[in-house]
């Protein structure tokens, strides 16, 4: 059963407002079905947006945020279960020990290395938690595309592919969960 989520998407919102619709709608179909995000800690973009929108639904949020982050004044101030790590590493660490499952948004960087560094994990066996990409308006594509492309070249075993499922927005993501 699932009772917590890591989150993994942008500080920023990105381009299109489809992709902050959707956060929108991840924070508080979480919310709803009473499981608890657990996420990177910011105010500013996705980040914000998917903690906002749990928040105002009445959720449990737990941020994970490490203290150089704090020091740039870049936590969520309505996240009232702040947990402080002394680096990036950590943070990882931490957010993967506190959850059942791991969500992707759109995202940057910080979004990539996460979600890489999850499966990774996974494809040394070190966990069998869920993996799920959040496809909005083709996100999904080019970050998956890149990992196929490990494998069309001879990088990673094709079991790799089988350890994320891509699902088309908040709303398949949530009836997964919920399975």
């Amino acid at each position: 059963m699932i009772r917590s989520v890591a989150v993994f998407c942008g500080s920023r919102a990105g381009n299109n407002p489809a992709y902050a619709e959707a956060a929108t709608r991840l924070g508080h179909g979480l919310a709803k079905a009473g499981m608890t995000l657990v996420y990177g800690g910011g105010k500013a973009g996705m980040m914000g947006l998917v903690a906002d929108a749990a928040l105002a639904a009445q959720g449990t949020v737990e941020g994970i945020i490490p203290e150089f982050l704090m020091q740039w004044e870049v936590a969520h101030p309505g996240v009232v279960d702040m947990r402080v790590t002394d680096s990036m590493h950590s943070r990882k660490r931490q957010m993967f020990d506190r959850a059942d499952a791991f969500v992707t948004l759109p995202g940057g960087l910080g979004t990539l290395d996460e979600t890489i560094e999850i499966l990774t994990w996974r494809q040394l066996r070190q966990h069998e938690k869920p993996i799920l990409i959040c496809d909005i308006a083709g996100w999904a594509r080019h970050f998956v595309g890149a990992i196929a492309a490990t494998v069309e070249q001879g990088f990673a075993d094709a079991a790799v592919l089988e350890f994320i499922e891509v699902l088309d927005g908040p709303e398949a993501v949530m009836e997964r969960l919920r399975a």
